[in-house]
C-alpha cells in the first residue's frame, strides 16, 4: 500500500469518526424549564425524570425552580415531576429535530401525598433549615403542617460553622442547652434521662460520653416534647434525631481539610452519584478523621467515621436503601473542672483555671460503634405503601479513668480539706447490642370530603448488655489490716492508717487524693490500688408497640390523631439462674390540629404523652444499675400551641410556640461519695415557655438562623418540701442565638468573599446535683470569612470562635465537676468540590 492510499484511509477514518461524533452530539438534546406551584411560586428540589425505554435521565429544580438536563437521543419520553406536598405531574413528549427544547412553566398542584414514605434519596437543598420531616409523623410531611415544634440544623449550617460535634451543631437551636462535655443536653428545661441517640428516626443505645462526628449528617432534627408515640421511650423534653446523608442521582464529590487551635487536624470526604446508566443504583460514601487535643489538660481525641450507603430504585413503586456507619473513637473522658475553697453562695469559679483536669496521664476511653441500617418502601397500589426499616447496632467500650468521688478529702476529725479531692479509679469493659425493626403501611384514602393519610404499624426494639462485661473500682480508705473501708468513720479511727499532709493528719486513701492547689500529673500505677472486681450483670430489654395514626384533612384543617399500645419487658441477670423480669404496658395518645389561616401561615395545637421505663438497661443516672430494681416509669405530657409560616417563596420559615411539659417519677443520682448508685426521687417537674425561631434567606446571598427561648421550669413535687416551687437545675431561663452569612458576588474588588457571624446567649443556671452556687450567664461571639476564587471549585474558610475570649461554663454537676466553654480558637478549612 503506497503512501497516498494510506493517507486516504487515514483521512476517511478521521472524517468518519468526526461525523459519528458530530451526529452523536447533534442527537443529544438539552431540555430546560421551570417548576412552579399553583400560586406561581418556584418549587425548589422538585425531582424531574425523563424516561425512554431503559434510558432514564434525572435532575432537580434549583433555588428558583429552574431545571436543565441533556437527553442522549431523540424519541418518545415520559416526563415525571414530583415534589413533597404536590401531586405528581406526568406528560408524554416526542422529542426530535432540535438541539434544545425549552418547556413552558410546569405547574404542580398542592397535595398531601408524599414524595417518599421513607427517606431513600438525598436532597440537593443548600439552606440552613429543612421544610419537611419524615420522622415526626412516619411520613414525609411539610414542617408547617406538623402540629409540633421541630427545629432543624442543615448540613450547610453545620459546614459554615465548622461544627464537627453534635454540641456545636445544636447550639443554635432554641430551647436546647448543653449540660456537660458529654453528648448530654437539657431540652425545654428537661434534663435527658436516657443515653440513647435517634438516627433516621430509630433509637439506638450507647453511652452519652462521646460527641459523635457530624460528617455523615444531612440534618439534625430536634423534635420538641415527648414523642413516645413515634419513637417509643424517649426523653420528655425532646428528641435529637440525626438524619444521615443519602445517595444522590447526580455526581458530586467533595474533599475537606481543616486545621486549627489545640493541634486540631480534620479531614472529610463526601462522594455520591449513580452506579449505572439508568441511575437506578446510587451510592454515597462519607468518611472523616479527627486528631485533636483540647484546651483542657490531658485531653485528646483520635476518631474516624466511615459510612457507605446505597440506594436501589428500580421503578416508581420500589425503593431500597442500605447504609453502614462505623464510628471509632480513642480519647479520655473529661469529667470537668474542679474548684476548691467552696462555700455556699461565695464559690469562686476561678479558684482553678478552666484548663484544670484531675485525670491520670495513662487514662483512656476507647469506643467502637457499628450500625447497619436498611429501608424498603414498596407501593402495593398508588395509595397503599408498605415500609420497613431495620437497624442493627454493636457498641463496645474499653475504659480506664481516674475521677473524683464528688467529695473532698477529710482530716482525722472528718472535716473536709477543700484543697484535696477524693479520687476513684475505674476500669470497665462492656458490649451492647441493639436491634430495631419498624414496619408500617402508609395509606391515602378519602371518605366524602375528608382526605386521610393513615399510618398503621408495628415496631420492636431490643437492647442487650452482653455477658462478659466487668468493672474494677478502687476508692475508700486504707485500714491497718490491709483491707479498704468505703468511707472514713472517726469513731473507729484506730483502724485507719494516717499520714500528715500540709500539717494536717488525714487517713490514707486507697486512691491518692488529687491536690487541687498543687496538681501533679504522673502515670498512675494500678498495682498501688486495691480493686473491687464486679461483673456487670447481663441485661435485656424489649419494647413492642402497635400504633395507628391518621392525618385527616378538610380544606384548610388537618387533624392528627394517633394511638400507640406499648409493651415493655426488662430483664436483669439475663439468662442466669437469678434472672428477674419487670413487665409494663402503656397506651399513649396523640392529638394535634393544624389550620391554614393563609397559604403562608398555619396555627397549630397539640397534646402528647410520654412514657419512659427506668430499668436495668438505662445507665445515665443508674451506674451500674441496681439489680432488679422496679422503679416507676417516667411519665410526661406536652401541651403546645403555635404558629408556623413560610415567606419569600418558601425561602424563609418562622415558628413561634408556647408549651407546657409535665413529668413525674423522676430519678436523679444522689451524688453520694460512697454509694454511687444511690438515687433520689425528684417527684415531679413542670416546664413552661416560649420559643421563637426563624431561618432562611433575606436576600439571595444572605441567609440566617435565629432562635430565642424563655423557659420557666420548676419543681412541683419532691421529698424535700423546701424545693417545691424552686427553679429546676441545669436550665437557663433565657437563651438565644443567631448565625448569619452574607456572600459578596459580582463585586469588582470583593468577588467571591463571604462573611459569617454569630452570637449565642445563655442565662445563668444551677448545677445539676447541688444548688449552692450559680453558673453565670454568658454571651459568645463567633465570626467567619469565606473565599471562593473566581472560576474555581475551591472554598477557603476561617472560623474564629469566642472572638472576645470570654470565660464561661456550659454546665456543672457540683463543685468538682464544672464544664467550662472553649476559649478563643481558630479553625481553617479548605473544601474542594468536583
Amino acid at each position: 500500500m503506497n503512501l497516498f492510499t494510506i493517507a486516504i484511509v487515514k483521512t476517511s477514518f478521521i472524517f468518519s469518526f468526526a461525523l459519528l461524533f458530530s451526529l452523536q452530539t447533534i442527537a443529544q438534546i438539552k431540555v430546560s424549564g421551570s417548576v412552579i406551584s399553583g400560586q406561581h411560586e418556584p418549587l425548589i428540589r422538585a425531582n424531574i425524570k425523563f424516561k425512554n425505554g431503559k434510558d432514564i435521565s434525572n435532575t432537580s429544580s434549583d433555588s428558583i425552580g429552574r431545571f436543565q438536563l441533556v437527553l442522549p437521543k431523540s424519541g418518545n419520553y415520559t416526563m415525571t415531576i414530583s415534589a413533597i406536598g404536590y401531586l405528581t405531574y406526568q406528560k408524554e413528549y416526542l422529542i426530535a429535530g432540535s438541539a434544545e427544547l425549552v418547556l413552558n412553566d410546569i405547574i404542580l398542584i398542592n397535595s398531601q401525598q408524599e414524595l417518599q414514605t421513607v427517606e431513600i434519596v438525598g436532597n440537593t437543598a443548600k439552606k440552613y433549615f429543612s421544610d419537611y420531616s419524615f420522622s415526626a409523623t412516619k411520613t414525609a410531611t411539610l414542617n408547617k403542617d406538623i402540629p409540633q415544634s421541630i427545629s432543624t440544623v442543615s448540613k450547610e449550617l453545620i459546614t459554615d460553622r465548622q461544627a464537627s460535634t453534635l454540641a456545636d451543631a445544636v447550639k443554635n437551636v432554641a430551647g436546647v442547652s448543653q449540660s456537660s462535655f458529654y453528648n448530654q443536653f437539657a431540652i425545654r428545661g428537661i434534663n435527658q434521662n436516657q443515653e440513647g441517640a435517634i438516627i433516621n428516626g430509630m433509637r439506638t443505645h450507647q453511652y452519652f460520653f462521646n460527641q459523635p462526628l457530624t460528617a455523615n449528617l444531612e440534618r439534625i432534627e430536634v423534635i420538641k416534647g415527648p414523642a413516645s408515640a413515634t419513637f417509643s421511650s424517649v426523653d420528655p423534653g425532646g428528641s435529637i434525631n440525626m438524619v444521615t446523608k443519602k445517595p444522590l442521582a447526580e455526581d458530586r464529590k467533595q474533599l475537606s481539610i481543616s486545621a486549627g487551635s489545640f493541634s486540631t487536624m480534620k479531614t472529610a470526604l463526601d462522594f455520591t452519584g449513580p452506579l449505572n446508566k439508568e441511575k437506578t443504583l446510587l451510592y454515597r460514601l462519607n468518611a472523616a478523621y479527627e486528631d485533636s487535643k483540647s484546651f483542657r489538660d490531658l485531653q485528646y481525641k483520635k476518631a474516624y467515621l466511615i459510612s457507605p450507603s446505597f440506594s436501589y430504585i428500580p421503578d416508581d413503586k420500589t425503593s431500597i436503601n442500605v447504609e453502614l456507619v462505623m464510628n471509632n473513637s480513642k480519647s479520655r473522658l473529661d469529667r470537668g473542672q474542679a474548684i476548691f475553697g467552696a462555700i455556699a453562695g461565695k464559690t469562686d469559679l476561678n479558684s482553678t483555671p478552666i484548663t484544670f483536669n484531675m485525670g491520670g496521664s495513662n487514662d483512656y476511653f476507647n469506643s467502637q460503634d457499628l450500625m447497619l441500617m436498611s429501608n424498603l418502601s414498596h407501593a402495593i397500589t398508588p395509595d397503599v405503601v408498605f415500609n420497613v426499616a431495620y437497624m442493627k447496632q454493636a457498641w463496645t467500650e474499653d475504659l480506664l479513668e481516674h475521677r473524683t468521688t464528688n467529695a473532698f478529702g477529710v482530716d482525722e476529725n472528718n472535716n473536709a480539706i477543700p484543697t484535696l479531692a477524693g479520687m476513684r479509679a475505674v476500669q470497665r469493659q462492656q458490649k451492647w447490642d441493639t436491634n430495631n425493626l419498624s414496619t408500617y403501611f402508609s395509606i391515602n384514602a378519602n371518605t366524602g370530603v375528608l382526605k386521610h393519610k393513615i399510618v398503621i404499624g408495628y415496631d420492636v426494639m431490643s437492647t442487650q448488655k452482653n455477658r462478659g462485661g466487668g468493672e474494677n473500682a478502687a476508692q475508700g480508705y486504707r485500714l491497718k489490716d490491709g483491707t479498704i473501708a468505703s468511707k472514713y468513720d472517726p469513731a473507729k479511727k484506730d483502724l485507719y492508717i494516717f499520714k500528715t499532709v500540709n500539717g494536717i493528719n488525714a487517713p490514707i486513701p486507697n486512691v491518692a487524693h488529687f491536690n487541687l492547689a498543687n496538681p501533679v500529673y504522673t502515670i498512675r500505677n494500678l498495682n498501688d490500688y486495691i480493686f473491687t472486681k464486679t461483673e456487670i450483670p447481663p441485661a435485656y430489654s424489649v419494647v413492642n408497640g402497635i400504633y395507628v395514626q391518621d392525618q385527616v384533612s378538610y380544606r384548610k384543617l388537618i387533624l392528627t390523631l394517633g394511638l400507640r399500645q406499648e409493651w415493655y419487658e426488662d430483664y436483669n441477670n439475663y439468662k442466669l439462674n437469678t434472672e428477674q423480669k419487670i413487665s409494663r404496658k402503656k397506651l399513649l395518645p396523640r392529638l394535634g390540629v393544624t389550620y391554614a389561616i393563609t397559604n403562608n401561615i398555619n396555627v397549630y395545637g397539640t397534646y402528647l404523652e410520654g412514657y419512659q421505663p427506668q430499668g436495668n438497661t438505662s445507665t445515665l443516672v443508674i451506674v451500674p444499675p441496681p439489680a432488679g430494681t422496679n422503679y416507676k416509669p417516667l411519665e410526661s405530657n406536652l401541651k403546645e400551641i403555635g404558629l408556623k409560616s413560610e415567606w419569600l417563596n418558601r425561602k424563609l420559615m418562622f415558628t413561634i410556640a408556647l408549651f407546657e411539659i409535665n413529668q413525674k417519677n423522676l430519678l436523679l443520682n444522689a451524688n453520694d461519695p460512697v454509694d454511687v448508685n444511690l438515687l433520689i426521687e425528684r417527684g415531679a417537674q413542670r416546664s413552661r415557655g416560649l420559643e421563637i425561631e426563624a431561618a432562611g434567606f433575606i436576600l439571595p446571598r444572605w441567609q440566617f438562623n435565629l432562635g430565642y427561648s424563655y423557659t420557666d421550669a420548676i419543681i412541683k413535687q419532691d421529698n424535700d418540701v423546701t424545693l417545691i416551687g424552686q427553679r429546676v437545675q441545669n436550665t437557663p431561663k433565657h437563651s438565644g442565638s443567631i448565625w448569619t452569612r452574607y456572600d459578596l458576588k459580582d463585586n469588582k474588588f470583593f468577588n467571591g468573599i463571604g462573611f459569617g457571624t454569630g452570637v449565642q446567649y445563655s442565662g445563668d443556671k444551677l448545677p445539676l446535683y447541688i444548688r449552692n452556687f450559680t453558673l453565670p450567664a454568658y454571651t459568645i461571639v463567633d465570626a467567619a470569612i469565606y473565599y471562593t476564587p473566581s472560576k474555581t471549585k475551591v472554598q477557603l474558610a476561617m472560623n474564629v470562635n469566642n472572638v472576645f475570649n470570654s470565660t464561661y461554663w456550659v454546665g456543672a454537676q457540683n463543685y468538682l465537676r464544672l464544664f467550662p466553654g472553649t476559649p478563643r480558637n481558630v479553625m481553617f478549612n479548605v473544601t474542594y468540590r468536583f
